[in-house]
This record gives C-alpha cells, sequence and structure tokens, in this order.
C-alpha cells in the first residue's frame, strides 16, 4: 500500500469538494481532490444555482459559463392556477439564479481547483485508517492507495462514505428523498415547478420540475421525499406521465420526449450526521445540507464547503468545532424547521393539498408570492427589508419552533413502493394502482406580485 501525505483531503469533486480544495489551496495547504469518476462528467441535478451560489461565486472570482440566468419562478398548485413567484435582490445575494448543466459546472469548479494548487487523484475511497474513538489519519481507496492527512472534508453526495466509514452516518434520523431527471427538447423561459396531487385533494409527496437548459435541451424531472426511510421510489412511470401532462398544457412541444434518465438520493434539512466531528468536517449533500421544501443544494453546498475550508485554515486542532458553530449560524435558523415542515405535510397530504391550492389561487397569491418565494428559496436572512420579507421572517420563525421536535415520527409513504427504477416507457395513461393521478387544468393565468 503506498502513501500519499497531504495537509488536507477532500473527497467528492463536484460544487462543494471543488469549493473547499479552492479555498484551501487558496490559502496555502496541500490538498487533494479525489473522485472515482473522470471528468468532465455529469450528475443527476436540476442544474439550477440560486442566488447565494451565483453570490458565492462571484466572491470567489470563478467564472462558470453559463445557460441562461433564472429569475422569477412559476409554481403550478394542483388546480392548475400558476403563481409567479419574484426573485428579489437581497442584501447578500443577487436577485437572480443561473442554469448551468452540472457536466459544466462540476468541470469549471474542479478546473479552478487544480488551477489553485490541488492534487486531482482519481479513486474510490473504500476504508479509513481510524485510530480507535480517535482521529481519521488517513482514506484507503479501493485500489490500495493510503491518503494521509491531517484534517478530511468529506463532500462526496447524500450516501457519503467518509462519513459512514467514519461513524458520522446514522441513517435513520436522515430525512430522505430520491428524484430523477432527464432532458428534454424545450426552450422554456421561466423554472417551473408543478406541485400535483397524487389523488383528488391528496398531494404527491414531491414535486416535477421544467428548467431552462442549455442549446434547446430543458431539464425535466420529478423528486420525492421519503421521510426517514430510506427506499428506492418507482419514478420513471411518473416521470413520463408528468413529461404527457406538460406537453397537454403546452410547456412541451407534442413530439417532444426525455432524454435517457439519470436519478440520486437527496439527504435534507441537516439531518443524518453532524457536521463535523474529530477532524473530520461533512459538505454539502454529505452534511444532509438540501433545502427540504425545493430541494436545492448546489448553493448550500458551496456555502458550507467554504466555510469548512475557512475554518481549517484558521487552525485545524478547532476546526470541527468552528465549523459546527458556523453551519449552525448559516443554515440553523432555516433548514430544522423547513424539514419539520416537509415531514409534517407528508403526513397530512390532504392538509398540503389544500394549502398549495389556496397559496396558487388568484386572489391569495397576489398577496403571498413574495413571502413564498423567500422562505421557499431559504432567502429570509439576508433579504432585503420588504413586506414580505418581514411576513416570510415570521414564516421562518413559527417553522423554527416547529424545527425544534424535529425528528418527528416518519410519515407513511407506503404508496411508493421499494424497487428499482422503473426501466419501461408507460404511456401517457390512465395512473395505475398507487400511482399519482396528473391530471390538472393546463390554466396559464400567472399574474406577478409587484
Amino acid at each position: 500500500m503506498t502513501t500519499q501525505r497531504f495537509d488536507v483531503v477532500v473527497a467528492g469533486a463536484g460544487p462543494a469538494g471543488s469549493v473547499a480544495a479552492l479555498v484551501l489551496a487558496r490559502g496555502g495547504a496541500r490538498v487533494a481532490l479525489v473522485d472515482k469518476a473522470a471528468f468532465p462528467r455529469d450528475k443527476a441535478c436540476g442544474d439550477l444555482v440560486g442566488p447565494r451560489g451565483v453570490g458565492l461565486l462571484d466572491e470567489l472570482g470563478v467564472s462558470v459559463p453559463d445557460a441562461g440566468q433564472g429569475a422569477d419562478l412559476l409554481v403550478v398548485g394542483p388546480s392548475g392556477h400558476r403563481s409567479r413567484l419574484p426573485a428579489f435582490r437581497g442584501r447578500t445575494y443577487p436577485g437572480h439564479g443561473v442554469v448551468i448543466p452540472r457536466m459544466i459546472l462540476d468541470d469549471a469548479l474542479r478546473t479552478a481547483a487544480l488551477e489553485a494548487g490541488a492534487e486531482p487523484i482519481r479513486g474510490r475511497v473504500s476504508g479509513v485508517d481510524q485510530v480507535p474513538g480517535g482521529p481519521v489519519r488517513a482514506l484507503i481507496t479501493s485500489d490500495g492507495r493510503r491518503l494521509a492527512a491531517d484534517a478530511f472534508v468529506g463532500a462526496d453526495g447524500a450516501l457519503s462514505p467518509v462519513a459512514r466509514l467514519a461513524g458520522l452516518l446514522d441513517p435513520d434520523t436522515a430525512l430522505w428523498g430520491f428524484a430523477i431527471r432527464a432532458y428534454i427538447p424545450a426552450e422554456v423561459p421561466l423554472p417551473l415547478l408543478v406541485l400535483l396531487d397524487q389523488a383528488p385533494w391528496r398531494i404527491y409527496p414531491g414535486y416535477g420540475w421544467l428548467f431552462p437548459g442549455a442549446a434547446g435541451q430543458a431539464n425535466v424531472g420529478i423528486g420525492v421525499g421519503l421521510g426517514t426511510r430510506r427506499r428506492q421510489a418507482r419514478l420513471r412511470g411518473d416521470l413520463d406521465r408528468f413529461a404527457a401532462l406538460l406537453r397537454t398544457a403546452g410547456d412541451l412541444a407534442p413530439e417532444a420526449r426525455p432524454g435517457p434518465v439519470t436519478g440520486g438520493w437527496l439527504r435534507m434539512g441537516g439531518t443524518g450526521t453532524p457536521p463535523a466531528a474529530g477532524n473530520v468536517l461533512l459538505a454539502g449533500d454529505a452534511a444532509g445540507l438540501i433545502n427540504p421544501l425545493q430541494g436545492e443544494g448546489i448553493g448550500p453546498g458551496m456555502v458550507s464547503a467554504r466555510l469548512a475550508a475557512e475554518c481549517l485554515l484558521a487552525g485545524p486542532g478547532h476546526a470541527a468545532a468552528a465549523y459546527t458553530d458556523a453551519v449552525t449560524a448559516t443554515f440553523g435558523r432555516y433548514l430544522p424547521g423547513a424539514a419539520a415542515l416537509q415531514a409534517t405535510l407528508l403526513r397530512r397530504p390532504r392538509t398540503a393539498s389544500a394549502g398549495v391550492r389556496l397559496l396558487t389561487a388568484p386572489p391569495v397569491r397576489r398577496v403571498l408570492a413574495g413571502t413564498w418565494s423567500l422562505y421557499w428559496n431559504g432567502l429570509v436572512d439576508g433579504a432585503t427589508p420588504r413586506p414580505a420579507a418581514w411576513t416570510a421572517a415570521a414564516v421562518q420563525r413559527v417553522a423554527s419552533r416547529l424545527g425544534r421536535r424535529w425528528p418527528a415520527n416518519p410519515p407513511d409513504l407506503s404508496h411508493l413502493e421499494p424497487g428499482p427504477l422503473d426501466p419501461g416507457h408507460p404511456g401517457p395513461g390512465p395512473p395505475g394502482p398507487g400511482q399519482p393521478d396528473l391530471v390538472t387544468s393546463p390554466a396559464r393565468d400567472d399574474a406577478r406580485p409587484s
């Protein structure tokens, strides 16, 4: 077994891992950036980077070619009404997101980290060398390399081998989700989210999306919340029915069909692991820092990665405690409450359906669209003072109190049968037993609030 020595080993070269390696390398640390894949490579994702992520890229001076800006967001409720959620410029973030395919974004960030001095290592982390009850001394790759360091950053996804091997992952306390996506020929003027009913007045435990993409290829996908029970969800048929709904509504051309489908696990709400322990710090999906309400992970991942790197540069001996405090200060007012709210809505599908119908109803949406936009997207902290920000802050405070009782009992999602993704290509016919009713009115009466 060969040993290589570094100051910090970062596992995972997605946005979080590459940002951590970039900041560490710029700070003078000797960094290894480890990933099992050859780059550029694709990744299951909605490809939409939110305002906080855009702001961080600007602050780091990293230029990434994007496929266009995403400002306002259209949300369709079970009744078919469309609510346009406005994008507000905040005090600490810009008033827009950007669309960047992950093949482009991840490669650009990894390249920036390597140009700053990080050393690329292709390998799969399969073990750790750890003092019993003490710090990790090295990560072990499947081809027999021993990557030793003073500290380690796990940025290796929701199932994080680093967290699992270091004894930090407790899957039974995590809030899980699963999502699939494909590219489809379409020109999409605004990002579109569709909140579906599984049956009349019984909400589907997730949502579908249609986001702008590059070269006339939009990103279409569907994701579900699974509560604290991680099990495979059969979503391929749901994606086909969702695409059929979009064709009926005129959002897709009649001949448009999804291309190859990829999927991945989500761990949300800061659940399932501590942010750090000993000399191991977890960033992004590995720390469960995905928004439980709308699934954003890129922005929180990059923000947490910079925090981890800065804490390590300030002093490895105190980095775990400093990083835990930083994660709590950055995400603690939002994520626990959002996780508890998501779990509550999953347990009460009729209440959730009624609530979404109300929020997208024409008289209500004009008043609450701004509040919904700021809270749902996790943009209350740092928002520019305005009535929508004040009411969103009140919602966040109420949800935060609910979050103090998390984790709650896992919701009953027995309609999602465990098993592999359905490889078939069913037509858009009526839903079978236990499958969502995706029939909604193709109403297009969107109105942007002032």
